[in-house]
């Protein structure tokens, strides 16, 4: 049949997920760092989703799909453990005290902000000891360059395998940063270079710490970072710092 129905323009997502607690019938689900459509006849067309996308992404088109169909919607919500569909569209549950969030209904993809955690002294047990971690995500991939967390920031921007190799990462660099995570060697460094230009670019960040491994591959996320923030046409004090293999501090 032919009927409204909503079109999300995959060049235009970035897969922030903020559309996703709009849609009361789920039919938005973040897939590959990108906001998609999960069936035709969980839409109902009515487009509540279209203020929630920082990027325009989200349009109403008229074309031929499948009907609206409610009752596919109460059992993909069923599947999905989530509540019976209302209407007008149901509003998202408040956040947990001490958490803050922005729309975004799959966890990988949902920003948060958390409380920062307090000083902790170095007579406590290990496992007492607070994550520094102020936010979720933290992957670029999955990160919005319009996250709140990023605003007047200071970032750390992180080799995946850093955290691993090196035992003080939370204390000695995370703390009173946000962060964002990434390894050059797997995924697309262009990437890296348009998705930190557009950080720079949208938020006021501060300062620029990267933190890398002494493997060469792991170069190419800190020349990312450096590009990306001569593409911004910002002034962004920036510092790098190599972590090696065996955990040590090398420069």
């Amino acid at each position: 049949m032919l009927r409204k129905i909503v079109k999300i323009d995959p060049d235009k997502c970035d897969g922030c997920g903020l559309c996703v607690p709009s849609c009361a019938e789920g039919a938005i689900r973040i897939v590959d760092g990108k906001a998609v459509l999960s069936a035709d006849n969980l839409c109902d067309g009515l487009g509540a989703c279209l203020g929630e996308c920082p990027r325009d992404a989200i349009t109403v088109e008229e074309r031929e799909a499948d009907a609206f169909d409610e009752v596919a919607v109460a059992q993909h919500l069923a599947a999905q453990g989530g509540p019976a569909p209302s209407h007008p569209h149901a509003v998202p549950p408040p956040a947990a005290p001490g958490h803050h969030h922005h729309g975004g209904g799959c966890p990988g993809s949902r920003a948060m902000s958390f409380a920062r955690p307090q000083e902790t002294t170095a007579s406590e047990p290990a496992g007492s000891r607070q994550s520094q971690l102020a936010q979720w995500p933290v992957q670029l991939h999955l990160v919005s360059t319009s996250a709140p967390y990023f605003q007047g920031a200071d970032l750390l921007i992180t080799a995946d395998c850093v955290p691993v190799a090196y035992a003080g990462y939370h204390e000695d660099f995370l703390k009173g940063r946000a962060v964002v995570m990434g390894c050059p060697k797997l995924d697309d460094n262009q990437f890296y270079l348009q998705k930190l230009t557009e950080l720079f670019i949208r938020s006021d960040i501060r300062s620029v710490t990267v933190l890398k491994m002494e493997v060469p591959c792991c170069g190419g996320i800190a020349a990312a970072a450096r590009q990306a923030i001569a593409a911004s046409g910002k002034q962004i004090p920036y510092n790098e710092v190599t972590i090696g293999i065996q955990g040590q501090v090398k420069g």
